[in-house]
């Protein structure tokens, strides 16, 4: 058997041949002995990745309109946190939107 190396953003797109191929193998003739079995113990310490990804934090000075920083401050400390989640939530409405 020969190995083909590819980078990440160089994997070419599966052809009609390459999926047939692969949609005729019997889930019986795949070969799972270089895959170790996941136990209760792996599933008890797994995380989900949104538990993992900690986006990179920069320090910065906005100019926020009194009321709005008032507003942001009420509930007490980490107003910055929710400051920051709610320009996430805009940004991803808007990616998702367009």
């Amino acid at each position: 058997m020969t190995i083909i190396r590819y980078k990440a953003n160089e994997i070419p797109e599966p052809t009609a041949e390459d999926m047939a191929r692969m949609a005729a193998i019997r889930d019986e003739d795949i070969d799972y002995s270089d895959i170790p079995p996941l136990t209760d113990e792996f599933w008890a310490n797994a995380k989900r990745f949104n538990e993992l990804y900690r986006p990179q934090k920069r320090q910065v000075t906005v100019r926020i309109d009194a009321d709005v920083l008032a507003w942001l401050k009420q509930d007490g400390k980490g107003y910055q946190t929710r400051l920051n989640e709610i320009l996430r939530q805009a940004m991803l409405s808007t990616k998702s939107a367009g």
